[in-house]
This record gives C-alpha cells, sequence and structure tokens, in this order.
C-alpha cells in the first residue's frame, strides 16, 4: 500500500514537472509575441502621390528616407500612404527592397485649389490626414520625403496625441509631427475639409494648423526616461526639424533646442537636396547624397549617364576633323539677301550659344550625384559650344568665358573652409563682381568676331565672285 502511495505520488510530481515546463514554454512564447509586437506598435509614415512633375524626383527621395531610417535601427514599421495612382512598379520596390508596408488610398479632393494664393503643387497634400487612419499602430511620426534623419529617433513615439515642431516663430511646421491614429479624430478632420474649414495656404500646412491652433501654448516634449508614452499634446523642440538655412549663416549646426536630429529642407523647390545642382549653392546638398550613395545607390542613372558622356566626348573629337560650313547659304543672292542672311546668322549664332550652356543642364538626370552633374554638364557645355565655334568660325577663349566664370564659382562655393556662411556669401558676391567684366567683354567680342567671320569672303562670298576653294568643305 505505501509502495502504491509512493507510485502515484510519483506520477503526480511528474505530471506537475510537465505541467510547469508546458506553462514556460507558453510563457515565453507570449513574451516572443509580446515582444514582437511592441516593437511593431509605431510606425515612420510618408505618403506618395502622382500628377506633379517632380514624381520621379520624390520617389527616390522617399526610398532613401526609407533606407536610411532602416540603417539607423528604427524599431517601427515604415509605411508609405500612396494614391492608387502610383505606378505599380514603385510599389514593389517600396515592397520588396525598402521593406516597407504600402497602404493604398484615394486622394482627397482639396476644396481650396481656387483660393487666389493656393500653389497647385500642394493639389494633394491633404493625403497626410490618412495618417490618422492607421489605427494598427499606437503612434505614428508622419514625415515628409525632404527630411535627412541624423540619428535615431525613436523616442518621438514617446510623445503625445500630437507633437510638432515651430521652425516658424508662430505656426508649427507639418515636415515631421507626431500623432496618436483614431477614426474619430480623422473623420472629423475629412467633415471639416468638406465644410471648407479655414486654410491659409490650402495645403496640409495651413488645415492641421488651423486643426491644432492652441499647439503653441503647450509644453515643451521631453522624453520620460522610463519610456512611458505620454498624453496631450506637446511642441517637440526644435533638433526634430533643422531648417536647412539654419545652417547657412554659420555653416555649422547650433541648435540648443534637443538633439540635432533631423534636418528639413523647406525652401525652393528646385533646390531640393536630391537635385544635383543643389551643391555647392546649398552645401547640404551633398550631404543628401551622401546618404543616397550610401544606402540607394545610383545605378538607375549611370546608363544615361554614360550615354551622355560618350556623346559629348564623340562631338569633341569629330570637331577636330570637321569644320561645317554656312557659305553654301549665301550664293547667288542679291547683296539685300545677304544682309538679310547675315542678321538670320548671327541670330542662331547667338542661340546656339545660349542652347549650348543650357540644353546639357535639361537633360542631365536631375537625381545623380553632383560630383557626376556637374562634370557633366560642363563636359556637354564644352562640346556643344565647340560646334558653334566651328559652324561660326567664332574664336573658343570668349565663347567659353562663361564656362570658365562657372567653373569658377563652383570652386569658389565649395570651398571648405570658410569661417561661416557671411564670408561665404560675400567671397561669392565678389567672384561675381570680379568676373563680370571678363563676362561682358567676351561677349562683345563674340559680337565682333561674329561679324568678322560673316563678312570674311572665304565664308560668304559676294555674288560674281568664285565659290571657295573645295578644301574649304572638306575633312582636313
Amino acid at each position: 500500500m505505501a509502495w502504491a502511495n509512493k507510485r502515484g505520488d510519483s506520477k503526480n510530481a511528474g505530471f506537475m514537472r510537465t505541467l510547469v515546463v508546458v506553462l514556460l514554454v507558453l510563457l515565453s512564447g507570449f513574451w516572443c509575441v509580446s515582444g514582437v509586437k511592441e516593437g511593431k506598435r509605431n510606425a515612420y509614415a510618408t505618403m506618395m502621390y502622382v500628377g506633379t512633375p517632380r514624381d520621379y524626383e520624390f520617389y527616390i527621395a522617399i526610398r532613401v528616407l526609407l533606407k536610411s531610417l532602416a540603417t539607423l535601427d528604427a524599431q517601427a514599421d515604415l509605411v508609405v500612404i500612396a494614391s492608387l495612382d502610383v505606378p505599380p512598379r514603385w510599389i514593389r520596390a517600396l515592397e520588396k527592397e525598402d521593406g516597407a508596408k504600402v497602404v493604398r488610398v484615394e486622394n482627397l479632393d482639396n476644396p481650396y485649389k481656387h483660393q487666389d494664393n493656393f500653389d497647385k503643387r500642394f493639389k494633394l497634400s491633404l493625403n497626410k490626414l490618412y495618417a490618422w487612419s492607421l489605427v494598427d499602430y499606437d503612434r505614428v511620426v508622419m514625415l515628409d520625403a525632404d527630411n535627412l534623419f541624423l540619428q535615431n529617433t525613436d523616442e518621438l513615439f514617446q510623445c503625445g496625441q500630437f507633437c510638432a515642431v515651430f521652425i516658424n516663430p508662430c505656426v508649427f511646421h507639418t515636415g515631421l509631427f507626431v500623432l496618436k491614429p483614431s477614426m474619430a479624430v480623422f473623420k472629423d478632420m475629412v467633415h471639416e475639409l468638406r465644410n471648407g474649414r479655414e486654410n491659409p495656404d490650402g495645403a496640409d500646412q495651413g488645415f492641421i494648423a488651423s486643426y491644432f491652433p492652441e499647439l503653441l501654448d503647450k509644453p515643451m516634449f521631453h522624453p520620460p526616461p522610463n519610456a512611458t508614452k505620454l498624453d496631450g499634446t506637446y511642441r517637440l523642440p526644435l533638433g526634430y526639424q533643422m531648417d536647412a538655412s539654419y545652417y547657412y549663416l554659420k555653416l555649422r549646426w547650433s541648435i540648443p533646442c534637443g538633439p540635432n536630429s533631423v534636418i528639413t529642407f523647406p525652401g525652393a523647390p528646385w533646390l531640393k537636396p536630391w537635385y544635383w545642382w543643389s551643391w555647392p549653392v546649398l552645401p547640404l546638398g551633398l550631404q543628401w547624397h551622401e546618404k543616397r550613395r550610401q544606402t540607394l545607390g545610383y545605378g538607375a542613372e549611370m546608363a544615361v549617364i554614360l550615354i551622355q558622356s560618350a556623346i559629348y566626348l564623340g562631338i569633341i573629337a569629330m570637331k577636330r576633323f570637321a569644320r561645317p560650313s554656312l557659305s553654301k547659304l549665301c550664293y547667288r543672292r542679291s547683296d539685300k539677301s545677304i544682309n538679310l542672311v547675315q542678321n538670320i546668322l548671327k541670330f542662331v549664332a547667338l542661340w546656339s550659344i545660349l542652347a549650348a550652356y543650357t540644353t546639357p543642364f535639361f537633360i542631365i538626370p536631375p537625381t545623380v550625384h553632383p560630383l557626376l552633374g556637374w562634370p557633366l554638364y560642363l563636359l556637354g557645355v564644352f562640346a556643344l559650344c565647340s560646334i558653334t565655334v566651328n559652324a561660326f568660325l567664332l574664336p573658343m577663349l570668349p565663347v567659353l568665358m562663361p564656362w570658365l566664370g562657372i567653373a569658377g564659382a563652383l570652386i569658389v562655393m565649395a570651398f571648405p573652409w570658410y569661417s561661416d556662411g557671411v564670408v561665404r556669401a560675400l567671397c561669392v558676391f565678389g567672384y561675381a563682381f570680379c568676373a563680370a567684366p571678363f563676362v561682358w567683354a567676351s561677349m562683345t567680342r563674340i559680337m565682333a568676331g561674329l561679324h568678322q567671320s560673316l563678312e570674311r569672303e572665304a565664308f560668304l562670298p559676294r555674288l560674281g565672285e568664285s565659290s571657295p576653294p573645295s578644301w574649304f568643305n572638306k575633312l582636313y
């Protein structure tokens, strides 16, 4: 009997040990799942829509933004709020190559598009309101594409229901803000939108600022040390939206409010940092391109760069062996007709020089690295100017004087050892002041050379005179 009791106790003890092991396994699994959910309760979000001439540029900017966040080990989902008309290949790249979750939405109609001060490039910017519909997340940091992250900012997810930065003394900036998603808030915003709520600029900036008018009076956000989430609305320190214009005054950052974490570029749209011509006009453009080089790369544009370079080098090589002649235009014409043709050729020559300086600028892919874009531009200008020089027998140096001026300006602006932005600006203006007389003299010399070449006997023979020797029109 005692033996039977001991056997029963042994079975009970074994059962209890098995039960404890199973419970521990289940609890550990629960903790693991909880940990995964905890790490994915937040999201960095941005938006994408099409219908502007700069859609591709913003697509590239969004991809660089997402990849830079991934390299900073952001413990949150990366979400793109994309309109239904975004090309499918862009969606696939965002999902498969960048690891983003794409949320497809219909474009919100903008009731302010007929305002006098409305900028049509912001027609679809109200799609940003969809961020409040991302209710799968506890907190969302909504971003514009022109943000450059310097360090991890996951502490922003501890902020309250709405938090934003005042880079303007009176109006907060919607290039980065924190929100707590809520379908009730989203529906109320759409309702206010349809009712024509006051909106100073007709874009997301004005609407969201009017929806949270009391944010200026709210306290400053400071991340709690115990990683808890705050309630309410807060102002974010300026370090989370460092306006690039603050940098250009001293050529260094000196933002005392909060960590220097995020740079924003809210200035002129044609000087966004992803354009190759933004540097060295704006020194921070190179920093954005360095971030792209480290993440996305430039493989998409390299084929075009190589083709254009080959064409320009071919033009330069060919002009050493062939010299086009325009003399046949004036054979057997009256003196009056010759004068007319000369005036037309002067006009064509001047426009050819202008085209030589502008055409390469517009055909270079706009998002290439500045250290590729500027050399290619100068090479293209040199090649096309050589055509004009040969066709109209113009002196080479005056035609290339603006080329030398541009190259010199790039060197002056890119000089890395200025003490501050004021000294840099004075040097640039001083260089322009000194270079202007040389450019003017070159233009005068071009006009004189053009007149001389058109009057030259070998170039435009008078009526009744013999034609120029046959060797003039041949390769030499």
